[in-house]
């Protein structure tokens, strides 16, 4: 029986490009983690006091989270909601109060709020802006009454808002 021997050639290191790798993106824009952390306990805190058991949401430009708070007690459908309503107005640009009041009339946008179930147009959406720009939002969630959800988010932001960049 004759062997036969089979001999691959393969180089002992691959070549390595010359070339330097791109640069990271810059991060999103959005509020420092402390003043995220900080809007979200404050509107949590503010819910509380209202004997709300409620969800806060906080994200950044991007619409990456960089808060989320819940009572204890609170339910999943708060967690998603807060979530959902922080992405949705920072989506649009706009508080999902004034979103689901105006897709009311406006067919187009309700067309667009019903075509994401991840969408939420009730009341407790805040966009968060510097200087005009909006760099994230903050949403609240589970309350009874959107109306309270947004009056908590409103406190939450009002309490960091000046210090903001």
């Amino acid at each position: 029986m004759k062997k036969i021997l089979i001999v691959l050639a393969f180089p002992l290191m691959p070549a390595i490009a010359q070339t330097q790798p791109a640069p990271p993106a810059p991060p999103a824009r959005g509020p420092a983690l402390e003043l995220a952390l900080e809007a979200a306990r404050t509107a949590l805190d503010t819910c509380t006091a209202r004997q709300q058991k409620v969800s806060v949401s906080v994200v950044d430009s991007a619409g990456v989270l960089k808060a989320l708070l819940a009572t204890d007690g609170a339910h999943a459908r708060g967690v998603a909601s807060s979530t959902n309503k922080a992405i949705t107005a920072l989506t649009f640009g706009s508080a999902t109060s004034k979103l689901g009041e105006q897709a009311k009339s406006d067919k187009a946008l309700a067309d667009k709020l019903a075509a994401n179930p991840s969408f939420n147009a009730r009341g407790g959406g805040l966009t968060i802006s510097v200087a005009g720009t909006v760099i994230g939002a903050i949403g609240v969630g589970g309350a009874r009454g959107s109306d309270v959800d947004e009056a908590c988010a409103q406190a939450g932001l009002a309490k960091v808002q000046d210090r903001l960049q």
